[in-house]
């Protein structure tokens, strides 16, 4: 073979490796994308930290060019307010969103399946149940909610029925039981309903017995699923917008703040309390309920307790005004400008049940610490006795022991006084005692020279005289 024809055959088997390389790149060009379906779960109670997480997902998704969002839905329900920042970012996304029904959809979590473009339920599921209570104390009974709550969460129900063409009066009737549907459900009855029944009644799109049996209707048999799950930190904030955990966070920073006031110098309690109110306002921070009014409106209710305990004697208007600014700031803390004066009034009465529950646990915490052993530690429980030899206050200031005189100053405790012609720095028993005011020495303790008031004397009352 001469080397022209070596060269042209060459030649010959590289054009043919280029055209079979372009021809696989045509190829898989062509080739439909495997489609790519988001799948996450909402299962247990629906509080504010799982919306944030719903709109990640769901934007997430429509960023990744998705098929769809599949919702797989376990619940008995929660917060309303949750549940409609859900409902509005379902309605609003621009990818398809998918609920599927296995268990139940009760309460919150059936206007969430209502708000998907397609629902399915498995057989033994219910949907439905969905009249809005008012949470009263742990352990307590929930309370009906008003008629406002009641008509605000029916046309939410109403609007996402329309929104979706879903049945408007079945989806009603799940919220008031003063909607009767014949056929279906009386007056005075909730509705519920089954899978079969909702299938029947056009609430649900189609019946499968599971989520892959679901997609496989649906046509997304083949589709890359994608299993989302909350970050650590949608966790926490989960965790700590608990409605237990917050009104739990609540109480021990409130004993905490209450015992460390009551206790000198800064320790374990105080740390404990701001610690407690600080994740409680980071948590509630996070899902957009508390701002820098409710922080600003907290630091200064603290800062008022503490001029109060610390600087004013007795307890006034500082005390009154930095107790209400507290609460106002955890009421407004855990409530949203969208709620109702129902879920306010409840969060109100949480609030107030922390705090009565935080004053019994602050007073029996301060009558039991002396007598624990940790607190005996910390504490000097020795009679150091009085006088020069004792390291307490020399005999020169013990002579004004029961002593009167005059206050030469204002005494807030602290001021001087004015005793058999001498100034002496003293320090009232807690009271306020104007300047001028008549005094007595009644302790010296260390280096204080402790009075209290004197006692004007009254009015005499006449003596009877004597009958002859």
């Amino acid at each position: 073979m001469t080397l022209s024809k070596l060269k042209g055959l060459a030649s010959a088997v590289l054009v043919a490796v280029g055209l079979a390389g372009l021809l696989g790149h045509f190829a898989a060009a062509q080739a439909p994308a495997k489609p790519i379906i988001y799948v996450l779960k909402i299962d247990g109670v629906i509080d504010l930290g799982l919306a944030p997480f719903v709109k990640r997902v769901v934007d997430e998704a429509t960023g990744a060019g998705a098929a769809a969002v599949v919702l797989e839905i376990d619940t008995f329900g929660g917060r309303v307010d949750a549940a409609v920042q859900i409902r509005d970012t379902l309605l609003d996304a621009k990818v398809r969103t998918i609920g599927f029904v296995n268990k139940r959809a009760i309460s919150a979590g059936a206007l969430i399946g209502l708000a998907t473009q397609t629902l399915v339920m498995a057989p033994g599921s219910t949907l439905g149940a969905a009249a809005p209570v008012q949470s009263g104390a742990p352990g307590a009974a929930a309370l009906p909610a008003d008629e406002k709550t009641v008509s605000y969460v029916r046309k939410e129900f109403r609007a996402t029925a329309e929104a979706r063409q879903r049945p408007l009066l079945l989806a009603e009737a799940m919220v008031d039981a003063d909607v009767a549907v014949p056929g279906v459900v009386d007056k005075g009855k909730l509705l519920t309903l089954t899978t079969d029944e909702a299938l029947l009644h056009k609430v649900i799109d189609r019946r499968a017995d599971t989520l892959d049996g679901a997609l496989a209707q649906l046509g997304l048999q083949d589709a890359e699923r994608r299993n989302a799950s909350p970050h650590w930190a949608e966790k926490l904030v989960r965790f700590l917008t608990h409605p237990v955990l917050s009104s739990l966070l609540i109480s021990i920073g409130l004993v905490g703040i209450m015992v460390e006031l009551r206790t000198p110098g800064f320790g374990i309690p105080g740390g404990l309390g701001l610690v407690s109110l600080g994740l409680f306002f980071w948590g509630h921070w996070l899902v957009q309920l508390a701002g820098w009014e409710e922080l600003l409106l907290a630091a200064a209710g603290l800062a008022l307790l503490a001029a109060e305990v610390l600087l004013i004697p007795g307890f006034g208007i500082a005390g009154v005004l930095g107790i209400a600014a507290l609460l106002g700031a955890l009421v407004l803390g855990m409530t949203g400008a969208g709620d109702t004066p129902a879920v306010i009034a409840a969060t109100v009465q949480r609030v107030v049940i922390a705090l009565l529950a935080a004053l019994l646990a602050a007073a029996a915490l301060l009558r039991l610490l002396p007598r624990l052993p940790l607190a005996r530690r910390l504490v000097l429980q020795a009679n150091l006795g009085t006088g020069p030899s004792h390291g307490s206050a020399p005999l020169s200031d013990q002579r004004w022991l029961g002593r009167r005189g005059r206050a030469a100053s204002v005494l807030r405790p602290a001021g001087i006084a004015e005793i058999d012609g001498e100034r002496v720095d003293v320090v009232s028993a807690g009271e306020l005692i104007e300047s001028g005011a008549a005094i007595e020495v009644v302790r010296v303790d260390g280096n204080r020279v402790v009075v209290r008031r004197v006692p004007q004397p009254g009015p005499e009352t006449p003596t009877q005289k004597d009958e002859p």
